[in-house]
């Protein structure tokens, strides 16, 4: 593409961002320096996560901790339960142990330069752009998925993801300009997302359908093409919902790595394709028979969840415990549960429970 035709593109969707730019808590307001915290805080909740979802989550970890010191200082526990919900629970560790290394490392600063912030824990590629970028102007070829459908539609690129992902960064690093390169990025970005939506997309407002290639094709709305994906597996277990004698509930921690890491849960079987029966499920239990004022009763209903990977059904089983013996794991007041760091799967394992227990 002629570096002219380019810089006009850019210019032409610079001067859309600047009418319609979205207003978001961790955007700069239009001449303010950027907070590399905020950003660095935002893209990291964004990863595979929307908008809608992320705001509430971040503002209340910039009320709770307002600067880079104040996240690093906080114990990971209090870090994962404030996460807790918003899934992929990786990021938060690594979010907490980046917060420390910039604290205890580069004195509470970020890197600016890509290759310094990809050394950082839990930054890619994608971040480390995002944040050269948006936090300090730096010319850098921001793509997500939002940016990838937009290139495959103006450029009516027709090979499937993920295989096309190097080309449409390379046409997204042809239009990336180096003056005003944090606008841009969010720009392209905010484009894919209201107007270049997945579905239905609002050509007619778009500040590029007239260089559209899939536009004017009329094969828009059908990219970027996907290749076909491996239909998930379904893994399955029994959860063990243990009350005690005051009415409070076992949990306990998850290891610190996997799936999960460091999250709280009810105690649990192994996940597996094949389906448990309680008698062999009762090793896993976390108390013996001889400890429980009952037997084991499976409560009706199933818990559903799908991960990335693979689709997961727990069947849950309560007892009673006959009063509170020393056990590896936390025993939570009922009342106390919005407390823990419970993922997502926990919270709905809890639901089924307190719906069906007793």
């Amino acid at each position: 593409m002629p570096l002219s035709d380019a810089r006009a593109l850019s210019d032409r969707l610079l001067a859309w961002y600047d009418r319609d730019r979205r207003l978001l808590p961790w955007r700069a307001a239009p001449g303010e320096p950027a907070d590399a915290y905020r950003v660095w805080l935002s893209e990291v909740m964004l990863q595979q996560t929307t908008v809608a979802a992320v705001i509430p989550y971040f503002n209340a970890f910039l009320a709770r901790w307002p600067t880079v010191a104040a996240l690093a200082a906080a114990p990971v526990e209090e870090v994962m339960q404030a996460w807790a919900g918003l899934g992929y629970y990786a990021r938060a560790r690594n979010l907490h142990q980046c917060a420390k290394t910039v604290t205890e490392w580069r004195g509470g600063h970020f890197p600016e330069d890509e290759e310094s912030l990809r050394r950082l824990p839990g930054i890619g590629d994608y971040t480390a752009a995002a944040i050269a970028a948006i936090a300090f102007g730096h010319r850098a070829v921001v793509v997500d998925g939002n940016v990838e459908r937009v290139m495959a539609r103006l450029f009516a690129v027709t090979d499937p993801l993920p295989g096309v992902k190097p080309r449409l960064k390379a046409l997204a690093a042809e239009l990336t300009p180096t003056e005003r390169a944090g606008d841009y990025a969010q720009a392209v970005m905010d484009l894919g997302a209201t107007l270049c939506s997945p579905r239905s997309p609002a050509c007619g407002l778009c500040p590029w359908r007239e260089a559209c290639r899939g536009l004017a094709q009329g094969i828009e709305a059908s990219l970027p093409a996907r290749a076909p994906k491996p239909e998930r597996p379904t893994r399955r277990g029994i959860a063990f919902w243990i009350v005690a004698r005051d009415g409070s509930v076992l949990l306990r921690r998850r290891p610190p790595q996997g799936l999960l890491g460091g999250m709280m849960e009810v105690p649990s079987t192994e996940w597996r394709p094949e389906v448990w029966d309680l008698d062999e499920a009762q090793s896993f239990a976390p108390l013996p028979a001889a400890r429980l004022a009952e037997p084991w009763r499976p409560l009706p209903g199933l818990v559903r969840h799908t991960f990335t990977h693979f689709h997961l059904e727990l069947t849950v089983v309560a007892a009673r415990a006959t009063g509170q013996p020393p056990v590896r794991g936390l025993w939570c007041p009922l009342d106390r549960l919005a407390e823990q760091a419970l993922p997502t799967l926990m919270r709905k394992v809890v639901r089924l429970a307190l719906s069906k227990a007793y």
